[in-house]
């Protein structure tokens, strides 16, 4: 179990193999990575600036986000991998990713957060 100052649940990382990725699937959205974890990926994958940007990146004002691709009806993250249902790119996945499910937003939408994800367990 994760546990996080300031949040009222706790994370149950082993939940993760059972869920299918709903963190990286449904609605459409944004996944933003900082220029060094781009830089990063980047080269993990062998791809120069423009070739990764082309292939991976839309711009979102003065942000890079990672497109996405149409799944099951909604939308997933074009690094998710529809086979295994994980994140194809687990190591080199951006902060927004790594620090998910403690985001300051599920601190006042938990319901949202109890549908997306199942190791979430509430705080007595």
């Amino acid at each position: 179990m994760i546990f996080k100052k300031d949040f009222s649940y706790c994370f149950d990382e082993n939940a993760c193999q059972k869920c299918g990725g709903k963190c990286c699937i449904g609605d459409s959205g944004n996944i933003f990575a900082s220029k060094e974890e781009l830089k990063k990926l980047r080269e993990y994958l062998g791809l120069n600036k423009e070739e990764f940007a082309l292939k991976y990146l839309r711009k979102v004002g003065f942000k890079m986000s990672f497109k996405e691709i149409e799944f099951e009806g909604g939308f997933a993250c074009i690094f998710f991998d529809p086979i295994n249902r994980n994140c194809s790119i687990y190591d080199y996945r951006p902060m927004q990713c790594r620090t998910f499910p403690f985001w300051e937003y599920f601190k006042t939408h938990k319901e949202e957060l109890k549908k997306e994800c199942i190791g979430i367990t509430y705080l007595s």
